[in-house]
């Protein structure tokens, strides 16, 4: 009995120990559960919500780039893509196959999508092919009950109406890389594009806008189940330039065939008006997705599609440069108009000899005579009296040998040499032949083509320093834009020496003797006046020139003489410059001065102040072709 007894205390015991533990237990439980569901509510509703509600990033519309009277040169437009939903195509392969027999489809795009389903989740939508025209929308449209999981959704995507026209100075956009992402969630979107050169760069933020957000409901396995707001972002800004597009393209028509460049400039306002590079490429291949073998054949092009040629080809300016030697001669107090040099074909300077390119000379020439003549005697003469730094200091003062500022990427400064540029860089002190080649604008001198229009522009609007401008600031979409006339610094330079260079420039063009007269405008009110080029790019040895000098046409591409020319008009109220270069063109005269005669004659033509219509078929006698 008593061991009954003994047994029953400690069973109580043990139910009371264990009632006890539970009790504790849910004690604790039920603690833990108000502090949840009480204490902590508010946090959990949070984290519940962001975990049911997903905020998505909007990429905003792109601002137009414009050209002077609106036309638009770069735009958005819809992007049909085909996507495929994996869960819902029961073989994507499969799939692939079947849209590969209505729209083109390579083999690599099938390889990605196929890596992309075994990485993604299965209702996560890829993208099969991008920028479907509506031919093959409808296509797939039509066999969608044959395509499951396919379907057809509208994005956005930057055209370039114009293509190679303006690409240089339009540039393009293109998918952003890793060492370009700044912290922009912007910029981690998939398909967003950025500025990769021209003017999509230079303004790429202003283009950007700022970006909207979506709130989205998802499930547990993140897939949507229906948006519940949506904030639009802000539209990237318009740019306006101050191209003239219908100029653009006929000057880009006019160089098609070479490796050229060519500017046309507002001699009072800095506008540029046209300005063109030969052979382009279309910008519209970049925002698409360049293939391989495309963007190997830019690269080995031996004409340099790619490259700006306007700004950032450097040449010999042969003898346009004369001007510059004129002018600082002039300005100087070296030479006056009078000055006279007799060249025979040639002329010394210690043991070498220094030749014309006319074979048995010019005569006895002034200044005015020795530049409608492209006489390179008298200029070796005037270069050796003048000096190269007094020169060079001229040639600054008109805009070469420094970047001008223009609002592009990759503008280079070109090079005007001196004494102490030449022993700092070479080690080596200056040469008087040295000087002698300088005047001619040959030896270490180089310039862009912007760089001579600029020259050209500041030689015939009265010595004023004027500066190119390419684009205007930014504005919103339809806002009114001030535009007010740029105020510009005088170079200093006499209103007589100007005059003696204009008389000369005319000369050049509308002279019998003027190297460019086969070129002239012959329309009333049209004339042009400038100044022809011909840059060397070898030397012609002692025998060659004994034998005979080989002719351009006669020499492989790549060792012609580059063609340059610099032109004005109208003759009597400048208005605007031209500048063109060929490479490896052959001589100024018969290469660049009748592609500058159309051109000029062009944009007279387009002039909205002139007080009547001219034919659009005048001019085209002189030149032998209209633009």
């Amino acid at each position: 009995m008593r061991a009954e007894q003994e047994r029953d205390r400690l069973f109580t015991r043990r139910a009371a120990l264990l009632a006890g533990g539970k009790l504790a237990l849910f004690s604790v439980l039920v603690g833990r559960m108000y502090y949840l569901q009480v204490v902590e509510s508010d946090r959990y509703l949070m984290l519940a919500d962001e975990n049911r509600i997903n905020l998505r990033l909007l990429p905003p519309p792109r601002g137009r780039i414009l050209d002077r009277f609106g036309t638009p040169l770069a735009v958005n437009q819809r992007n049909y893509r085909a996507v495929v939903i994996p869960e819902q195509a029961s073989d994507v392969a499969a799939t692939l196959e079947a849209i590969g027999a209505l729209v083109p489809l390579a083999q690599s795009e099938r390889l990605r999508v196929l890596g992309e389903v075994g990485r993604k989740r299965g209702f996560v939508p890829i993208v099969v092919r991008e920028n479907l025209s509506w031919e093959e929308v409808s296509r797939i449209e039509v066999n969608a009950p044959d395509l499951p999981g396919v379907m057809i959704e509208v994005g956005g995507s930057r055209y370039y109406p114009y293509k190679a026209s303006a690409a240089h100075v339009v540039g393009y956009v293109a998918a952003v890389s890793e060492a370009e992402l700044t912290g922009d969630p912007l910029l981690e979107l998939p398909d967003f594009r950025i500025g990769k050169s021209g003017i999509e760069k230079v303004y790429d933020l202003a283009l950007r806008g700022k970006g909207g957000a979506s709130e989205v409901e998802v499930n547990a396995l993140g897939r949507v189940v229906k948006e519940l707001g949506r904030r639009q972002g802000e539209p990237g800004r318009d740019v306006v330039l101050t191209l003239d597009m219908a100029l653009q393209r006929s000057v880009g028509a006019r160089l098609e065939g070479h490796s050229a460049a060519a500017v046309v400039m507002d001699v009072h306002t800095g506008d540029v008006l046209a300005m063109a590079a030969s052979p382009g490429f279309d910008p519209n291949e970049f925002n698409r997705g360049l293939s391989i073998e495309s963007w190997r054949n830019l690269l080995s092009d031996p004409r340099a599609p790619l490259i700006n040629k306007a700004i950032a080809g450097q040449y010999a300016p042969g003898s346009t440069f004369k001007m510059v030697v004129a002018l600082a001669a002039l300005e100087g107090g070296v030479a006056g108009p009078g000055h006279r040099v007799l060249c025979t074909g040639e002329i010394e300077l210690g043991d070498s000899r220094f030749h014309c390119w006319k074979r048995g000379g010019h005569g006895l020439l002034a200044m005015v005579e020795g530049i409608k003549q492209s006489c390179d005697v008298y200029f070796y003469d005037l270069a050796r009296r003048t000096g190269v730094d007094r020169i060079a200091g001229m040639a600054r003062r008109l805009g070469l040998g420094q970047k001008l500022g223009i609002n592009l990427p990759g503008e280079q400064p070109g090079m005007i040499p001196t004494r102490d540029w030449k022993l700092a860089t070479l080690g080596t002190p200056w040469q008087q032949g040295e000087t002698l080649i300088t005047g001619i604008g040959q030896g270490f001198v180089l310039t862009t083509p912007l760089q001579l229009a600029v020259m050209m522009a500041r030689l015939v609007n009265g010595g004023v320093a004027v500066v190119p401008r390419l684009s205007r600031d930014p504005v919103e979409p339809g806002e009114a834009r001030a535009d007010p006339q740029p105020a510009f610094e005088s170079l200093g330079v006499s209103s007589l020496a100007l005059a003696i260079l204009r008389e000369a420039m005319d000369g050049v063009v509308n002279h019998p003797l003027g190297t460019a007269y086969r070129a002239r405008i012959e329309e009333v009110g049209l004339a042009m006046g400038g100044k022809t080029g011909t840059s060397q790019v070898r030397r012609i040895s002692k025998s060659e020139r004994e034998r005979g000098v080989i002719k351009n046409q006669d020499r492989p591409w790549w060792e012609r003489d580059h063609a340059v020319f610099i032109g004005y008009a109208p003759l009597e109220a400048p208005r605007y410059v031209a500048a063109v270069v060929v490479e490896h063109g052959g001589g100024g005269a018969t290469v660049a001065a009748p592609i500058a005669h159309d051109i000029l004659l062009k944009v007279q033509l387009r002039d909205p102040s002139r007080a009547g219509p001219v034919s659009p078929l005048a001019g085209a006698g002189a030149a032998g072709r209209e633009l």
